[in-house]
């Protein structure tokens, strides 16, 4: 990149014909949607809006996008969120806008959703992940393409900075709006972006970073290559659970991503477990140990099998239709009702009788799915009681390492 990055260009959608752009108001999400639109060659494009509910002039800007989309004939929606006040906010916030964009994204059949992530984020997120002390993937570019939420999102705009973008908007004349916490030292992607511009004159600053973070994903790629071909061997679906064989000893670093894709696939999280959650499993499986870890249990066995089932606690509130998918992967089929739903078996355990016969550890079964009516256990396939009922772990597909995350 130069001072001010590569000149930006036309995004091309490639096979995509229904697009969807994340839209903020903000430079980059506007940058983005322009550049959508240049590329798009006649495609339909969507924007959406995520309205946090968190800044009165929130509000505003979903308007001002709106307007922007009407002059260009696009559709346009907002998405209202309101926090709960429980959890940490930033965090809450991300995972509530990946939800429902994802939701819109689903009712519209978009191909894709593009995303206006820059090269000044991923030398941010490098900076603020240090302090973790990740691995290799916790340094590393976020992602170009990833799936989420069932649906496929891009980041077309990684090789390009902020600046690069904003003078894009000037050329053409189009407003944008500046969120005030971008630069309130409150928060840490505002004290990064300092610490950013003070490493600039040292060459340390956002074209270095961002260049480091994408060697960095080579690298890891070409891990995950080999950890795949080894998962492949020494990984089995066992009703829910996963099973890893990590005997003969892998190497470390191959044996950390083995169990870290099997935590992301069992809990069906899109975030990995922390850094320093697998270091404690250095000296760790012991014969008869559990432990748990990123809403998942681990439980050793003989020499270094593990299993990774689901944790009971992580799923004793989750709750879905009789119809529907339950906590991200059970598929239940049998003589529905309007008045039934799915939910964790949990203590109601004890109400199948024949629950040992399965072979599997009593915690993988309270965390599986069972059907009640209101208050009373119906059916619970999985633990021996099946009621005309059948349940299927078909909602993540097929385990791998690669592809996780986002």
């Amino acid at each position: 990149m130069t001072a001010g990055g590569p000149r930006p260009a036309p995004v091309d959608p490639g096979p995509a014909r229904r697009i969807g752009v994340a839209v903020s108001g903000g430079g980059d999400s506007m940058a983005c949607l322009d550049l959508v639109l240049s590329g798009a060659g006649g495609r339909s494009v969507h924007a959406v809006t995520v309205d946090h509910g968190l800044r009165a002039e929130a509000r505003a800007e979903a308007v001002a996008v709106a307007a922007f989309c009407a002059a260009r004939g696009i559709s346009h929606d907002t998405l209202p969120w309101h926090w709960d006040g429980t959890g940490n906010l930033q965090a809450r916030a991300r995972d509530a806008r990946y939800r429902l964009i994802g939701e819109w994204a689903r009712v519209r059949a978009l191909d894709v959703v593009m995303l206006g992530h820059t090269a000044d984020d991923v030398a941010e997120s490098l900076l603020l992940r240090l302090r973790r002390a990740p691995g290799c993937d916790g340094l590393a570019e976020m992602p170009r393409r990833f799936a989420r939420h069932g649906v496929a999102w891009a980041r077309p705009l990684l090789d390009l900075s902020r600046a690069a973008l904003r003078d894009h908007l000037r050329d053409r004349a189009i407003d944008w709006s500046d969120d005030p916490s971008n630069d309130d030292p409150r928060y840490d992607r505002a004290r990064a972006r300092r610490v950013l511009a003070a490493l600039a004159p040292m060459g340390a600053g956002v074209e270095a970073l961002s260049a480091t973070a994408r060697h960095l994903r080579q690298a890891s790629t070409a891990l995950d290559h080999y950890a795949d071909e080894e998962a492949a061997r020494r990984a089995t679906a066992d009703r829910g659970d996963l099973l890893l064989d990590l005997t003969p000893p892998l190497p470390a670093e191959i044996a950390r991503r083995l169990v870290a894709a099997a935590l992301r696939w069992v809990s069906g999280r899109g975030d990995g477990p922390r850094q320093a959650g697998l270091d404690a499993l250095a000296t760790w499986p012991t014969p008869c140990g559990i432990r748990t870890l990123h809403g998942c249990l681990l439980s050793a066995g003989p020499g270094q099998r593990l299993r990774i089932a689901r944790e009971p606690a992580a799923v004793a509130r989750i709750t879905a239709p009789a119809d529907r998918l339950w906590d991200g992967r059970w598929r239940l089929t049998g003589p529905a009702a309007p008045d039934l739903c799915i939910a964790a078996l949990g203590g109601h355990l004890t109400e199948c009788a024949t629950w040992r016969d399965t072979g599997l550890p009593r915690h993988s079964l309270m965390a599986s799915p069972a059907v009640f009516r209101h208050d009373t256990l119906v059916a619970a396939p999985v633990a021996g009681h099946p009621a005309g009922w059948q349940a299927v772990a078909d909602g993540r597909g097929n385990f791998a390492v690669s592809g996780q995350g986002d």
